[in-house]
């Protein structure tokens, strides 16, 4: 009858999907412990290698799920924080090897969460990520996050284990719900982050603390900021030289490099100091009796208002440095200025050591000195200081005029980490 064949080719058709499913699945069931899928799964999101598999002695399948089991949380992160990790030792393996025994190794997961109980707040993903690789360093000199020295001034920041962090955490005002990240021993600096959104902050902002100086309110603290992500790229100096921060005039190149110093800045008042590291070769190749000595220096330096001031001035630093063919001189040197930035441009007068009468200039780069985002207090007293003698930039008009061993008009920050009191 029609009803029977109707039920019998839907009976058909019914069987027949049910064996292409069984074989489909029986497929995808195959696939799931096909080798060469979770070799890529393996190798972009926990970045193990043939050699890793073959030291576990497990397959693919076997060892995605176990780290998986451990690390799964991270999956989003994991990847490009080990990779900055074994790239910055990979780099202290060449520049600083003992500064690799000072690396603490990773924390159990167990461990952060009873860090997150203490401190009664989540810890971002990435920042417990990162600690899981390696639980910060030995507090030692110099630091990982940084080192630098000018004259009588230096600074070295360490990147502080968790337990470390944990214990300074700041609930008083002004700073609650923020977690220091490094730590200086010279300066007291550290960079913190915020693990709530709160006083004026957004959630994983990091930043230095700078106390506003002309507030009554001891609890107004303004911020500068560095970032808004763990990210770990730590700087083995405190110097960044910008690749167009260079100029060759005959066989002379100089390049620029600079550091900003929250230690030394402040934002009320409004006080931003920069240093410099100038490096000044003479190339290899170029005839011995193209030697040469430096005999002055010409600036111009034009702040962000657009004031332009015109410096002039014997050596650097005190120094008439001699260049003969291959020879590199390098010198720090320093500025301040009340605008949150600035250029400076020069040049160099030289003389040939054959023929003092042979007179030329040697350009120094335009480099730019800007001051990070900051951000203002919230909890600022709207009272402020009205007695208070003006910044006189008098001495940083110049700012190669010191000598080694002095800076002045310039106080240290003190060890509690305040930023001077340029009065």
């Amino acid at each position: 009858t029609p009803l029977y064949s109707l039920v019998k080719s839907v009976c058909v058709d019914l069987a027949c999907s049910f064996l292409s499913c069984s074989f489909v699945s029986r497929r995808l069931n195959e696939l799931t412990g096909h080798n060469p899928l979770w070799k890529r799964l393996c190798q972009k999101h926990w970045l193990l290698t043939e050699a890793d598999k073959n030291h576990r002695g497990l397959a693919w399948k076997e060892l995605f799920r176990e780290y998986y089991a451990d690390l799964g949380r991270y999956i989003d992160d994991y990847s490009t924080l080990k990779k900055a990790w074994d790239d910055l030792k990979n780099y202290l393996n060449q520049k600083c090897p003992r500064m690799i025994a000072s690396l603490k190794e990773g924390v159990r997961e167990e461990e952060l969460d009873t860090i997150e109980a203490q401190i009664g707040c989540k810890l971002p993903n990435d920042y417990r990520c990162s600690y899981r690789i390696h639980n910060g360093q030995k507090l030692v000199v110099p630091g990982l996050m940084g080192s630098m020295a000018l004259s009588n001034h230096y600074r070295s920041e360490d990147l502080l284990d968790i337990e470390t962090a944990a214990g300074g955490f700041q609930q008083r005002k002004g700073m609650r719900q923020c977690l220091p990240l490094t730590f200086c021993f010279h300066t007291g600096l550290s960079q913190y982050m915020a693990l709530e959104s709160t006083e004026g902050r957004t959630r994983s902002e990091i930043f230095y603390q700078c106390p506003d100086q002309l507030a009554q309110d001891p609890s107004a603290i303004d911020m500068f900021i560095t970032g808004n992500k763990v990210g770990l790229l730590p700087m083995l100096t405190m110097y960044v030289h910008d690749k167009r921060c260079v100029a060759t005039t005959g066989d002379i190149t100089v390049s620029v490099s600079t550091s900003f110093l929250p230690e030394l800045s402040s934002v009320h008042p409004p006080h931003f100091f920069f240093t410099y590291r100038i490096r000044i070769e003479m190339a290899k190749s170029a005839l011995p009796e193209n030697a040469c000595q430096l005999d002055s220096r010409y600036w111009k330096i034009t702040n962000a208002s657009g004031n332009v001031e015109e410096v002039r001035g014997p050596g650097v630093v005190g120094e008439f440095p001699v260049m003969t063919p291959g020879k590199v001189h390098e010198y720090a040197s320093c500025t301040t200025f009340s605008t949150t930035s600035e250029y400076m441009e020069g040049h160099y007068t030289f003389h040939r050591l054959k023929n003092k009468e042979e007179v030329f200039d040697v350009s120094i780069p335009r480099f730019h000195m800007v001051c990070p985002p900051f951000r203002e207090s919230m909890v600022r007293s709207s009272s402020v200081s009205e007695v208070s003698a003006p910044y006189d930039d008098e001495n940083s008009s110049d700012p190669d005029d010191y000598e080694e061993g002095e800076m002045r008009g310039m106080n240290m920050a003190d060890p509690g980490g305040r930023c001077p009191r340029h009065v």
